[in-house]
C-alpha cells in the first residue's frame, strides 16, 4: 500500500490475515442472518397484529403527508446546525479556558465543563421552559431547545478540542515560538489546525448525539421531525408506520453524517502520512 493511500487506521492497525478473514466473513454471515431472522419475525409480527394493513400506509401516498413530515425534518435541521454552531463556539472557549495557566480561569472553565456534562439535557430544557420565564427570559420555542442542547454538549466538545491540542506533538509549539511567533499566533496558526484534523470523527459524533437531543422537542412544542409524526399519529392513528418512516429518516441522516466524518478524517490523515 502506497503512502498516498494510507490513512490513519491503515498505519495503526495491521491487515487481517487468511484466518482472520475467515473468522470475519463467518461472524458477518451469522449476524447477517440473525438480523434477518429477526426481521422477518418483526413482519410477522406486524402481520399478524394488522400493523400492515393498508390504512395505516396509504397516508405516504399523499403529497400532504409528506410536505408536513417535511416541514418538521427542516426544523429539525435548523434547531441541530444552530444548536451545533453555539456548542462548537462554546467548547472552544472553555477549551481556552481550560489550557489557561491561571488557575481561577482553568478552575472555572473545569467547573463548567463538569456542569454542562453532568446535567441531562433534559433538565437544561426544563428550566429554559419553565424556570427562565419566571426571570423574565421569554424564549421562543425554537430556542427553548436550541440552547439546552447545545449547553448540554458543549462540555463534551470542549474536552474533545483540549484532547486534539494534547494531541499535537509539543515539539510543533516550541519549533513555532523558536522562530520569534507569540503564543497566541502559535495556537491558532500551528497547533489548533493540526488538533481539528484531530477531532473531526468526535465533532460529527457529537453533531449526531445533538441531532438525537433535538426530539426533545416536543416538550417546548417546537414543530420539529418528531413533533409534526405525533400530530401525524393522532391524526391517523398509525403510530407503528410513522415512527418507522420518521426513525429511517433518523437513521439515513446520521448515516451520511457518519459518512461526512470518514470523508473528512481520511483527506488531511493522508496529507500527513504521505509528509
Amino acid at each position: 500500500m502506497s503512502a498516498a493511500n494510507a490513512s490513519i487506521r491503515d498505519a495503526l492497525y495491521e491487515a487481517p490475515g487468511k484466518r482472520a478473514k475467515q473468522r470475519i466473513a463467518i461472524a458477518t454471515a451469522v449476524s447477517v442472518a440473525a438480523l434477518a431472522a429477526l426481521l422477518a419475525l418483526i413482519i410477522r409480527q406486524f402481520y399478524i397484529s394488522g400493523q400492515l394493513n393498508a390504512k395505516y400506509w396509504t397516508l405516504f401516498t399523499r403529497y400532504t403527508t409528506w410536505r408536513f413530515i417535511g416541514q418538521g425534518l427542516l426544523m429539525t435541521v435548523k434547531v441541530a446546525l444552530t444548536a451545533a454552531v453555539i456548542t462548537f463556539g462554546l467548547g472552544f472557549v472553555l477549551m481556552r479556558g481550560r489550557l489557561n495557566p491561571h488557575r481561577f480561569v482553568s478552575g472555572a472553565s473545569a467547573a463548567l465543563i463538569e456542569f454542562s456534562r453532568g446535567v441531562p439535557t433534559l433538565l437544561f430544557i426544563y428550566f429554559f421552559f419553565l424556570a427562565a420565564p419566571q426571570f423574565g427570559l421569554k424564549l421562543s420555542s425554537f430556542w427553548r431547545i436550541t440552547l439546552p442542547c447545545a449547553i448540554s454538549a458543549c462540555g463534551v466538545v470542549a474536552e474533545v478540542f483540549r484532547s486534539g491540542v494534547n494531541a499535537v506533538p509539543k515539539g510543533q509549539r516550541e519549533a513555532a515560538l523558536s522562530l520569534g511567533m507569540s503564543e497566541r499566533r502559535t495556537f491558532y496558526r500551528i497547533i489548533f489546525p493540526q488538533a481539528f484534523r484531530y477531532v473531526i470523527p468526535s465533532m460529527i459524533a457529537e453533531l449526531v448525539i445533538v441531532l438525537k437531543d433535538t426530539t426533545f422537542a416536543y416538550v417546548v412544542n417546537c414543530a420539529d421531525l418528531m413533533q409534526n409524526a405525533k400530530v401525524l399519529i393522532s391524526n391517523y392513528d398509525a403510530l407503528v408506520s410513522i415512527y418507522l418512516v420518521v426513525a429511517v429518516i433518523y437513521i439515513l441522516i446520521n448515516y451520511a453524517l457518519n459518512k461526512a466524518s470518514d470523508l473528512l478524517a481520511r483527506r488531511p490523515n493522508r496529507r500527513n502520512i504521505a509528509a
